[in-house]
């Protein structure tokens, strides 16, 4: 399968974003692209943030419970 080239005008921080992301999973930016519209036309992002909202969900008390707690005294140690 051959490439082509694509031309699109982002704002300077969505380029930055971009390219560092692309860096840290050590691929070319194009190839990040490429795997982020792949990931969205297979529908896994979706589903990844569907089940992400399903955890968020079922574990809502558990959040705000421990936005609730009162803060750890300093030095002490989580159990």
């Amino acid at each position: 399968m051959g490439k082509t080239q694509l031309g699109a005008r982002v704002d300077e921080d969505v380029a930055d974003l971009a390219k560092k992301r692309a860096a840290d999973l050590g691929l070319s930016v194009g190839d990040y692209l490429a795997r982020l519209v792949q990931e969205d036309a297979s529908g896994l992002r979706a589903r990844a943030v569907d089940a992400a909202a399903r955890f968020l969900s079922d574990h809502q008390a558990v959040f705000d419970e421990a936005e609730q707690a009162p803060p750890a005294p300093r030095g002490a140690r989580a159990a």
